[in-house]
C-alpha cells in the first residue's frame, strides 16, 4: 500500500474504542453483519424504470448471503417480461453482493434489487422478526391459488367514466351500475382456478363459470356492462 509522503511523516495516534456494526434485527434475532454471508432475510422491494414505463415487484428469501428463492412480478412493459424470465435464473444461488452487482436485463429489475439490497442489509427485511425466519417457497405462498400476481387494472376518462378491469379477485367480466349509472359491483373470473380446473379436463365454459365470482351489490344492479366493449 503507498502512503503520501504528509501521512508518512504524521505521529501515530491509537484509535478509540470500536464495538463493531451496530446489531441489525434478523430472523427474531440481533446480529452483527461483517461478511455477506452473514446476512439473512426475506423481503419485498419495487424497482422502476428511466422512462417510468414500467415496475417491478422483486422478493428475495437469503439464507447465508445466499439467494435462495426469487419472485419477479412486473407490469407496464412488455419486454420485462423477458427480463424477468431470465432474472428468475439470474438470482437464484448469487449473495446478494454479486445480484446487486450484475446486470438483471431490465433497469426496473435492477432498480428493485438495489432497493431490497438496502433493506436486508440495514436489517429491515419482512422476516426480521420471525424467529428462524421464512422457509424457501414463503415466496410462492404471497401469490395464493392459481399462482398468479395480484393485480389491480382500473381505466377512466371524464367523458366516460371508470372501467375496473382486474381487481384482487381476478378478471372483471361485468361492472354493475346503479339507476345513477355508479359503480356498485362487479363480477369476475379468477382465472389461475379456471386454468386449473381446465387443465384437469373441465370444459373451458363450466370452469369460467365455477370460477366466477361477485362483489359488492351486484345482485342490485339497474344495468350491467363490459368494461372493455362498453
Amino acid at each position: 500500500m503507498q502512503y503520501s509522503s504528509e501521512i508518512k511523516e504524521m505521529c501515530h495516534v491509537t484509535l478509540g474504542t470500536n464495538h463493531g456494526p451496530a446489531p441489525i434485527p434478523q430472523e427474531g434475532g440481533w446480529t452483527q453483519v461483517r461478511e455477506v454471508g452473514d446476512i439473512n432475510g426475506l423481503t419485498h422491494g419495487v424497482g422502476w424504470c428511466a422512462p417510468q414505463q414500467g415496475a417491478c415487484k422483486l422478493t428475495l428469501n437469503v439464507k447465508n448471503g445466499i439467494i435462495e428463492e426469487a419472485l419477479v412480478e412486473t407490469i407496464g412493459c412488455t419486454g420485462m417480461t423477458h427480463s424477468a424470465a431470465m432474472a428468475s435464473e439470474i438470482l437464484p444461488g448469487k449473495t446478494i453482493l454479486e445480484a446487486l452487482n450484475t446486470d438483471l436485463v431490465c433497469d426496473a429489475i435492477n432498480v428493485a434489487m438495489r432497493e431490497l439490497f438496502l433493506q436486508i442489509v440495514y436489517g429491515r427485511s419482512q422476516s426480521a422478526f420471525s424467529e428462524g425466519g421464512l422457509p424457501v417457497g414463503a415466496g410462492l405462498e404471497d401469490l395464493g391459488k392459481g399462482l398468479r400476481s395480484v393485480c389491480g387494472t382500473m381505466y377512466g376518462t371524464k367523458t366516460k367514466g371508470p372501467r375496473y378491469l382486474e381487481m384482487a379477485e381476478g378478471y372483471v367480466t361485468q361492472i354493475a351500475l346503479d339507476k345513477n349509472d355508479e359503480v356498485i359491483g362487479y363480477k369476475f373470473v379468477n382465472l389461475g382456478r379456471m386454468m386449473d380446473m381446465v387443465k384437469k379436463g373441465e370444459d373451458p365454459a363450466t370452469a369460467m363459470e365455477k370460477a366466477s365470482g361477485t362483489y359488492g351489490r351486484f345482485a342490485e344492479a339497474e344495468k350491467t356492462i363490459d368494461p372493455r366493449q362498453e
